[in-house]
């Protein structure tokens, strides 16, 4: 029983010194102390004057689209609803160019439906029926000095509303003066105006 005793009691003061080493080892890490900045707002700079744009003169051979739709006995009124968006005159642009002759092409933008327009240059019908199909129709046209509106009227919306064609209006040095597309139902107009400089 003795050795047993001596074995428990010298087992206890060998733990118990193992414990004090571990403790005498281990040395708490204090916490870094960070600096305390200082957050100064910003300066708020005094807002710049602008000088008042130059009002800018209109050219005096644009067309503007706004008045152009007002007249009833060449262009339908917008009867749009909620849903449909292409009963209604679409503008395509005005563009200035120098050619004496331009190449108006043009073809169905979408499902090849059956849609028909007629196109008019300054009112005047040029082409009475065109169906458009896949590949690109044109019509040639001699420009005059000034203002040349080229519209093009929906006969038709098709099988598939509404009257869809991409169109690509060419120089008479066969570069592209504008490229576009558009979306109109029957009896409305696309318009697009060259101005020969």
């Amino acid at each position: 029983m003795k050795k047993i005793f001596l074995i428990i009691a010298f087992a206890s003061f060998s733990l118990q010194g193992f414990a004090q080493e571990l403790d005498k080892k281990f040395k708490s890490i204090p916490a870094k102390k960070s600096p305390v900045k200082e957050v100064i707002p910003p300066t708020e700079a005094a807002p710049k004057e602008n000088p008042p744009a130059p009002i800018e003169k209109p050219a005096p051979l644009q067309v503007n689209p706004d008045e152009l739709f007002k007249n009833t006995n060449l262009y339908k009124p917008e009867a749009n609803v909620e849903g449909i968006f292409y009963r209604r005159n679409q503008f395509l642009g005005n563009f200035n160019t120098t050619a004496i002759t331009s190449t108006i092409m043009y073809r169905d933008a979408a499902f090849v439906d059956g849609d028909k327009v007629k196109v008019y240059l300054n009112d005047k019908v040029i082409e009475p029926e065109v169906f458009l199909n896949g590949d690109f129709k044109s019509v040639k046209i001699n420009l005059e000095k000034g203002i040349n509106k080229i519209d093009i009227e929906a006969l038709n919306e098709g099988f598939a509303s509404p009257n869809t064609a991409e169109f690509k209006v060419y120089d008479d040095k066969g570069q592209v003066i504008s490229s576009s597309e558009w979306n109109v139902g029957t009896g409305y107009k696309a318009v697009i105006v060259l101005v020969k400089e």
